[in-house]
């Protein structure tokens, strides 16, 4: 089974097994990480799944919507390798992804 490593706030890595179909922030919230609000359950109309991707892991993410890229402007935490975890669609080609949990906003 593919693979994920979250690392919290306080820093400290988890790896957990993911299911096919989950998205990234389904499997955070399934595995007990508080710290990931994700309010609005996946519907991209909030930014509280935003995570920092691991960047060998950005060029195989699917490409950002405006929806999206709208919603991290919203972040005073964002940079590069922003994204929201609910539009990442965990696959087996995103086996070992590793992603950092954002500061809250």
């Amino acid at each position: 089974m593919p693979t994920l490593t979250i690392v919290n706030r306080a820093g400290d890595e988890t790896t957990i097994d993911v299911a096919t179909g989950l998205t990234v922030m389904e499997a955070i919230r399934d595995n007990g990480f508080d710290e990931l609000l994700a309010l609005c359950g996946g519907c991209c109309s909030c930014a509280t799944c935003h995570v920092h991707v691991d960047p060998a892991f950005v060029d195989k993410l699917p490409k950002m919507s405006v929806d999206e890229d709208d919603l991290l402007d919203s972040s005073d935490h964002r940079d590069a390798n922003s994204r929201l975890s609910c539009q990442i669609p965990f696959t087996d080609d995103l086996d070992g992804l590793k992603v950092t949990i954002a500061e809250e906003d």
